[in-house]
């Protein structure tokens, strides 16, 4: 049994991997700013260990990681900018270094060491590059595009609407992942350790055009779903990282080895985007939020 120490853990990636580890018998330590929020609570309900934790705070930092076997490190520039993910992830990174644990496992993303000129992606390489001279073991899983973002945001709304709204061509393939089969396969790499120090791996559980998106999420909401291209000067007008990432899933895309993965590490349970669009609760999702009064 490993004790496991998980940023992120009130968020997609963290807590499906905190999930999966007390799944699989271990335990977790999930680290967050909020010990005291909803989601902190549902953490612990599941029976996590819930610490404070702040990237800017080393102490804090010190204090959470105290006597874990291994981290789980996730970082995100959203809600903050590229320069704070940056610095909170190397302080992060230092912080596990010198506590000496014994496994790192960086979150990353697909194509982050290509050069892609996503800014959010060039930010996430920084902190891989930190990690590899840090003086511990490590482990970079590197996931694709996240399924999960299609139950949230403009997307949500546009189906609400019967489009499917992306930028994307109908028929440009893209790799696809839901949280869940990231926190799986990170559980599956804690747990093997050794076959998987020192390396970096894309991963993804799906290939799906736009257009077979739109399908997938019809069959699955039970009503058309009409593929609708949004421009992406449309994207650049309220993020162009974003505009930057869906211009490069157009015209470089994401090739990621799904059969070989699949193969390879079938104890993960891929999920087909189908399968994965199938099993969400639409219905709750396509309702809006009642008007504030």
């Amino acid at each position: 049994m490993l004790t496991i120490a998980v940023t992120g853990a009130t968020g997609a990636q963290g807590g499906a991997t905190a999930r999966a580890l007390l799944a699989a018998g271990h335990r977790v330590r999930g680290l967050t700013r909020h010990p005291d929020s909803p989601a902190a609570g549902v953490l612990r309900a599941v029976g996590a260990e819930v610490c404070h934790a702040d990237f800017d705070d080393r102490a804090s930092l010190d204090a959470a990681l105290a006597g874990a076997d291994s981290l789980f490190a996730v970082t995100t520039p959203f809600g903050t900018d590229i320069a704070t993910e940056v610095r909170q992830g190397k302080a992060l990174v230092d912080a596990a270094a010198a506590t000496r644990l014994g496994h790192i496992v960086l979150t990353s993303a697909a194509h982050a060491d290509r050069g892609t000129g996503v800014p959010h992606y060039e930010s996430k390489y920084l902190v891989e590059q930190h990690v590899r001279t840090a003086g511990v073991p490590w482990t970079v899983i590197a996931p694709a595009a996240f399924m999960d973002n299609f139950t949230g945001g403009w997307s949500l709304d546009g189906l609400r609407d019967g489009s499917f709204a992306w930028p994307m061509p109908a028929d440009r393939p893209l790799t696809l992942i839901p949280a869940a089969d990231i926190g799986a396969f990170a559980a599956l790499v804690f747990e093997r350790r050794d076959e998987f120090a020192g390396r970096r791996i894309d991963i993804a559980s799906d290939e799906r055009t736009s257009g077979q998106i739109a399908d997938a999420l019809a069959a699955a909401i039970g009503r058309p779903i009409a593929h609708q291209e949004v421009p992406l000067s449309h994207v650049r007008t309220h993020s162009a990282d974003l505009a930057a990432m869906f211009e490069y899933f157009t015209t470089v895309g994401l090739d990621v080895d799904v059969t070989g993965l699949r193969r390879d590490y079938p104890e993960v349970g891929w999920h087909t985007f189908a399968d994965w669009a199938a099993g969400q609760d639409w219905s709750a999702l396509l309702t809006p939020a009642p008007a504030q009064q």
